[in-house]
């Protein structure tokens, strides 16, 4: 026992020395080794006693026990992050083990390999991870495709899986991965900085193209739901496998401006090549892309790509990216003691003096080194929370449930200052951190401001830059600019309107001043005052036809459309309605049987008017009901989108205001249909009528309407005019100019011809003749005697031509008897010719009237008796071989011509 005593004293003295030597130079790792080299000799209880107690004097590194951490680091693959991340998370876990107020009592150690960001890599490894010793408390992978793999798999172990390298929106799924923890926030994280920017451009309207990856496609589902909470559209969504020609051309033809880039770095090459090809870049359009892109990767040389570097470039400036924000911008001290730059300085020794831009992961690093902070704060926020419950971190085992809640518990509640920024995890176990915004500004990203997505602050630079004076559009402007009926065009046809209001107004007075002439009277001339009214009324309807909505307020057009239709409406019921009364009273009077016409041969006026006012009460009883069941009210119809001249983005929108109601095509019937129109129906019906009773009246002369001849030719006019305007009008209505022109011109013309071919003739009568007012009784004397001489010739002419046809039957009835008399002479003289020849020359001669009727030689009324006899036939009647046909009978009705013209003269 004294020998061992000196022995242990020797063994002290060189322990001390050791120590005070190099405990502070090399973190006691001599103090370690001289602690190895102890006798392994058996002694007795009381020396081990205080071998025990002067371990636990001198040699405390020799008490630690190690916890292990199972890591995947993609040192190669589709993201070689662990390039820089290991590096990091190795100085992480070197500050921690030398931290003696953090696991005082533990020694934590990473146990890494390379999963080449490949799943199928990282089963194998995390195969490895699990089923060799020594037991892992932690997983820590790096890839979104790796952690989605080891995070399912590791809640069947009570396994804590903390990733510093995985941003996919998937990963934030709690039920699926329930013990997940990440570092590196949701790829979701930059949608709200999106949707900001979207409503800090004022844009409502955004497209999307992503590759056909899960991270993207979460991705983008939460951007949909964030965007249609705020009322942007989603006009057009995208996505590819591996080449991205269709869908850029697909946004390229569907107009798409604002767009959102979904895909990894060497996707970016191909969509932005294709870009260059469809011109879908400069002053139009505007790119969101992912921020952790390497800065010059539009520059890298890419064999799957036909575009140069000035191409790529080209394409791609002005682009906007949004990154979450891995290195905190301010000069802050957080858990490790260290700053962000300082921290960089380390990082930048530890690989060597490597270029940052060729080393994978350097923007993760941090993240990576605040994941092992992370770790060890909430190992350490374990330890009490333990040893109350009589467990210890070291008897962590796979079927241990109580520590792995321990542990997640204390992951939940992590808040710390990091060389990334502040370290704080949502419910779903992802980061929640700030996000940089950045723009390529003449080749180069410059940062234009920050946005906080826990307060939803937005710290703006304002030195953005566009290609164009600012913000694009988010879609093509599209002015909407109403079309307008050319001005000189109304301001013609109202001149034209207003000088046939002044002819309608000569014409009314000159009606109503000369009322009382006789060839005035013979007219109607009441009736012609109305059809002077309805022109000018007919006229006036022009002007609120040219109005619109450039002389009147919207809401005002209604008024100016009930206008219209009614001036119209009456004025062609009183001016046509007038004349069709006229022809119809001639026609109705003119071509009855004889038997009647006598008892017409009085007109009575009131019957006239009574006509045209059930014309009129029809039009306005249809006008009423239809304004009352279906109103006229104001359409707008939209044309074609023009592009106007020069490079704007803008498109013009024609409009065009329409009166119209719910059922126009019922009321008036529109082109291409085939609906029932009650007006036009009724007012074609009228005019075809017109039309056949003008022709059925054009040769008959009367004394009572003396100008039905005038109103027939109007009658024709005017429904020739309007059997052309109103299909023609139906047609040309989106074109205001034409339409108008069409339709106010039939009107002017169809007016000019009326009143000029019914006053005209009648102002010149009375000037060439001198039949005026003041000549009134001469007038009369004189006009009634013309017109009495006149009507008693032809009486008297018709009488004498029914007398003749009488005797003429008469005679015709006369010659059948001698014919028949003849026939039986020449019959018996041939019965006694054979037997009687001698007295062959005492026979009667062969042809002769004994007897005549006195009345059918009578001569007729009016003439002089002959001086002969009137006994005997004339020879004219006589030989009636000359005359007559064998076996012709001439009825009466049908006389010779000759005869008859030599009988009416």
């Amino acid at each position: 026992l004294q020998q061992s005593v000196i022995s242990w004293k020797q063994r002290e003295a060189e322990i001390q020395a050791a120590s005070d030597t190099f405990g502070t130079l090399d973190g006691g790792k001599t103090m370690k080794r001289l602690c190895q080299n102890l006798p392994r000799r058996p002694v007795s209880r009381y020396s081990l006693t205080f071998i025990l107690t002067v371990l636990s004097c001198s040699c405390p590194a020799l008490g630690k026990k190690k916890l292990y951490i199972g890591a995947l680091f993609p040192m190669s693959g589709g993201w070689p992050g662990g390039q820089a991340c290991l590096p990091a998370a190795q100085m992480a876990l070197d500050l921690v083990n030398n931290r003696t107020d953090i696991l005082p009592d533990y020694e934590l150690e990473l146990i890494h390999y390379d999963s080449m960001c490949d799943p199928g890599e990282a089963t194998k490894l995390l195969y490895d991870l699990l089923y060799t010793e020594p037991i892992k408390i932690v997983l820590m992978p790096g890839c979104s495709s790796v952690s989605t793999l080891v995070a399912e798999a590791a809640r069947m172990w009570n396994l804590i899986v903390l990733s510093y390298g995985s941003s996919s929106p998937a990963l934030s799924n709690r039920q699926r991965f329930p013990t997940f923890f990440r570092t590196h926030p949701s790829a979701t994280l930059h949608n709200p900085t999106r949707v900001q920017l979207f409503q800090k451009w004022k844009w409502t309207k955004i497209a999307t193209i992503q590759q056909t990856t899960e991270v993207f496609t979460s991705t983008l589902d939460d951007l949909e739901e964030r965007v249609k909470e705020a009322g942007i559209e989603i006009s057009v969504r995208q996505s590819f496998l591996t080449d991205p020609a269709v869908a850029v051309k697909n946004l390229k033809r569907q107009d798409a401006r604002i767009i959102v880039g979904l895909f990894y770095e060497t996707e970016a090459r191909k969509v932005f090549c294709e870009v260059y090809k469809e011109k879908l870049y400069g002053k139009k359009y505007v790119w969101f892309l992912i921020g952790w892109y390497a800065d010059n990767w539009f520059k890298i040389k890419d064999p799957s790509i036909n575009c140069t570097v000035e191409q790529m470039t080209e394409a791609v400036e002005g682009h906007v990216t949004t990154e979450i924000v891995m290195l905190n911008p301010e000069t802050v001290r957080g858990a490790s003691n260290l700053t962000s730059q300082e921290f960089l300085a380390q990082l930048m020794s530890k690989l060597g003096g490597k270029n940052p831009e060729e080393t994978g992961g350097f923007q993760e690093a941090p993240l990576a080194y605040d994941a092992v902070w992370a770790l060890a704060l909430a190992l350490n926020k374990t330890v009490g929370p333990l040893r109350a419950k009589g467990h210890r971190l070291e008897d962590f085992n796979y079927n241990n449930r109580d520590i792995t809640a321990e542990i997640y518990r204390a992951m939940n509640t992590s808040s710390f200052e990091g060389v990334s920024g502040h370290v704080v995890f949502d419910a779903q176990g992802s980061r929640m951190a700030w996000t940089l915004i950045e723009q390529l500004q003449g080749g180069s990203y410059k940062k234009i401001g920050y946005y906080d997505s826990t307060k939803g602050n937005l710290s703006w630079y304002g030195n953005d830059k566009w290609i164009g004076s600012g913000p694009p559009a988010d879609q093509t402007v599209v002015i909407e600019e109403f079309r307008y009926l050319s001005q000189k065009l109304f301001v013609s046809v109202s001149v034209f309107a207003g000088l046939g209001i002044l002819l309608g107004i000569v014409c009314l007075t000159f009606n109503i001043y000369n009322s009382n002439v006789r060839y005035i009277q013979n007219s109607q001339p009441y009736l012609n005052n109305m059809t002077a009214v309805g022109c000018m009324m007919s006229l006036a309807a022009v002007f609120p036809l040219g109005i619109d909505g450039l002389h009147v307020h919207r809401k005002q057009f209604p008024i100016i459309c009930q206008f219209r239709l009614w001036l119209l409406g009456l004025g062609f019921s009183l001016a046509y309605g007038s004349m069709f009364t006229k022809i119809w009273w001639v026609h109705t009077v003119f071509t009855k049987k004889d038997e009647k016409k006598d008892k017409k041969k009085h007109l009575e006026p009131w019957k006239l008017y009574a006509t045209v006012g059930v014309l009129l009460g029809i039009d306005i009883l249809s006008l009423m009901i239809w304004q009352i069941v279906d109103p006229l009210h104001i359409t707008v119809e939209k044309f074609t989108r023009e592009a106007p001249k020069g490079d704007l983005d803008v498109l013009i929108q024609p409009l065009l205001e329409h009166c119209n109601s719910e059922k126009m095509n019922t009321w008036l019937g529109e082109q291409n249909t085939s609906s029932t129109c009650v007006v036009y129906g009724y007012k074609g019906l009228l005019l075809l009528l017109g039309i056949f009773l003008a022709y059925e009246t054009k040769s008959i002369s009367t004394e009572k309407i003396n100008d039905h001849r005038a109103v027939g030719m109007a009658i024709y006019n005017v429904a020739v005019l309007c059997m052309i305007t109103a299909p023609v009008t139906m047609i040309l209505s989106s074109q205001q100019d034409a339409s108008f022109a069409f339709a106010s011109l039939a009107i002017v013309f169809s007016v000019y011809i009326t009143l000029v071919v019914l006053f005209v003739p009648k102002m010149r009568r009375l000037i060439t003749r001198g039949e005026w007012q003041s000549d009134a009784q001469e007038t009369m004397k004189t006009g009634s005697s013309t017109n009495n001489n006149d009507e008693e010739k032809s009486r008297q002419l018709e009488r004498e031509n029914k007398e003749l046809q009488k005797i003429i039957q008469e005679k015709e009835e006369r010659v059948s008897e001698l014919r028949n008399q003849l026939s039986e002479r020449q019959a018996l003289r041939s019965r006694r010719r054979a037997s009687t020849i001698t007295n062959q020359n005492h026979s009667p001669p062969p042809f002769s009237i004994t007897q005549s009727d006195p009345r059918s030689l009578a001569p007729p009324p009016g003439y002089p008796a002959p001086a002969s006899d009137p006994h005997p036939v004339p020879q004219s009647f006589a030989n009636s071989s000359s005359l007559y046909q064998s076996d012709s009978k001439i009825s009466r009705n049908k006389c010779h011509t000759s005869r008859l013209q030599l009988l009416y003269k």
